[in-house]
């Protein structure tokens, strides 16, 4: 039976987002994250089992992401200029958790992450940043050199790690604002969609209140 309301709909998640003592090496290898740093699989309410870990964790330079995808057959497919096609994934932040708008702010942001599609031959890493839909302002414009971003491909599956720096994230204050807004996606096509709160029936895109709360803890 088609499913009304996602059971994750229902929800109002709060999350926490723990500091690291030391940061990760950016290097694609995931050793050195543990599963303090995992975000939780909410799709189990809806009898989705995830595909992938995904680890964020944060500290005063800013915050560090990463996930690993395997089982895959298919070829990596990643575009930047076209970043929400294909293999990638996206990461939505909101400095000032304003969970009852509806539209952006400038505090909210949207972060691509692929495992390939960079450089000359297309084949390294890259990040990058993208506006908002219909946002009512948008955050200064992050450029793609300033998100390090490391990845590790093999014939089944890949690795990846990013650190998206204090600077570039428009409201930072771990301080004064512990409180933020959090989204992921992650889309391969071997496995489909692996998200945070609410899919693309639900407008995550453009609609921050559709997205979690992640409180910094130490």
């Amino acid at each position: 039976m088609t499913m009304l309301v996602p059971h994750r709909h229902l929800f109002r998640f709060e999350i926490p987002l723990r500091r690291r003592s030391k940061p990760p090496t950016i290097d694609g290898d995931l050793r050195d994250w543990s599963d303090e740093f995992l975000v939780p699989p909410t799709g189990r309410l809806e009898g989705a089992e995830p595909f992938a870990p995904v680890y964020i964790a944060w500290d005063e330079a800013g915050l560090y992401v990463a996930f690993a995808v395997k089982g895959k057959r298919q070829p990596l497919r990643c575009d930047p200029k076209s970043f929400w096609k294909g293999d990638n994934f996206r990461l939505c932040t909101d400095m000032r958790d304003t969970r009852d708008i509806r539209r952006a702010t400038q505090y909210c942001q949207q972060f691509y992450l692929l495992p390939t599609g960079g450089g000359k031959a297309a084949t390294q890493p890259i990040g990058g940043a993208a506006r908002i839909h219909r946002a009512r302002a948008h955050a200064p414009a992050v450029p793609s050199e300033r998100i390090a971003i490391a990845a590790k491909v093999t014939s089944s599956g890949y690795s990846l790690e990013a650190h998206i720096p204090a600077d570039g994230l428009c409201g930072f204050d771990p301080a004064d604002h512990r409180r933020i807004g959090l989204y992921y996606m992650l889309e391969d096509q071997d496995h489909g969609q692996q998200y945070l709160t609410v899919g693309d029936d639900l407008n995550w895109w453009i609609d921050p209140s559709t997205w979690a709360t992640a409180v910094l803890v130490g």
